[in-house]
């Protein structure tokens, strides 16, 4: 052993150098540990579910359990829309209608509201718009019978009015969140506009709304994803089958004595992916708008 090499393993910085590497090492190795673990604890009920929608019925109670299929079944995607008792291509068509009429709606409606709790000044502003955040402590099982009552006063019952109308008339978070994204936008530009002889519709279609597709995408999200998954609601208001929703409809494959768990977990499968493809799509958006909402500019 030479002596730069005996110098170099006395030399307590060099000691500590190494020893701090080792102990990053480790600290590296446990933690990304621990993140695949998570993680593939987390995932499997999804690989489950897909091994379950592609298996038959008999296999999914096998004990141990048979984890390929065998045969592989597609069949069950189709059999699932091709129901004999439960239209799913009408649930579907059911669920997008709602869908477009509520997210247009909660759109149009928050960013109006949004602009002026943002930008115009009023008496007693902030007091409206704390009463308007206070609403999203009620909790929503409480206004259950106020609402069946006035709906059904209404004669909207068993219709899609009950979903699609109260979505043209704001809601709490999406406001917030309008709110905070159009604060961090310059007023300069709606001044140059005003000046160009721009009227306030002008300006929020033509210039706020342009540079806030960011948070728009984030409600858009939120929106198809809470609308895709809502069961309370249609189950409250929607009476004849020909106007059930996906969720309602894949609570229904849910038997009362039998339960076809290929069909039930193939239906699952199928009904997710519509969200998943959207949050991809628009992930960039999507978590731009979140990190941005509420940076003053």
């Amino acid at each position: 052993m030479d002596v730069k090499s005996i110098q170099f393993q006395t030399n307590p910085v060099a000691l500590f150098w190494r020893e701090h590497q080792i102990g990053s090492l480790l600290y590296r190795l446990i933690i990304y540990g621990l993140l695949i673990g998570l993680s593939l604890l987390f995932l499997f009920p999804f690989f489950w579910m897909i091994l379950s929608a592609l298996k038959p019925e008999y296999q999914i109670y096998m004990w141990p359990p048979k984890w390929i299929p065998d045969p592989i079944q597609w069949s069950n995607f189709k059999d699932v829309f091709t129901h004999p008792y439960l239209p799913f291509a009408t649930f579907v068509k059911n669920t997008m209608i709602l869908e477009v009429g509520m997210i247009t709606g909660r759109l149009l409606s928050c960013t109006l509201v949004a602009y002026g709790f943002a930008r115009l000044n009023a008496p007693g502003k902030d007091i409206l718009f704390g009463i308007v955040l206070a609403t999203l402590m009620i909790p929503n099982a409480v206004l259950l019978i106020p609402r069946f009552i006035l709906y059904s006063e209404l004669g909207w019952i068993n219709t899609f009015k009950p979903l699609i109308v109260p979505a043209w008339f704001g809601e709490a978070y999406a406001i917030f969140l309008m709110r905070q994204f159009f604060r961090t936008i310059p007023k300069e530009l709606e001044e140059s506009a005003v000046v160009d002889g721009a009227n306030t519709l002008q300006i929020i279609f033509r210039i706020i709304v342009p540079l806030s597709l960011p948070v728009l995408t984030v409600i858009a999200i939120l929106s198809f994803k809470d609308i895709w998954n809502d069961f309370m609601g249609p189950l409250l208001y929607l009476n004849e089958q020909s106007k059930l929703t996906v969720s309602v409809g894949l609570a229904y494959l849910n038997g009362q004595f039998d339960t076809q768990m290929n069909l039930l977990m193939a239906a699952s499968v199928t009904l997710m992916m519509p969200t998943l493809i959207l949050f991809f799509i628009a992930q960039r958006a999507f978590v731009q708008g979140i990190t941005m909402t509420g940076l003053k500019g």
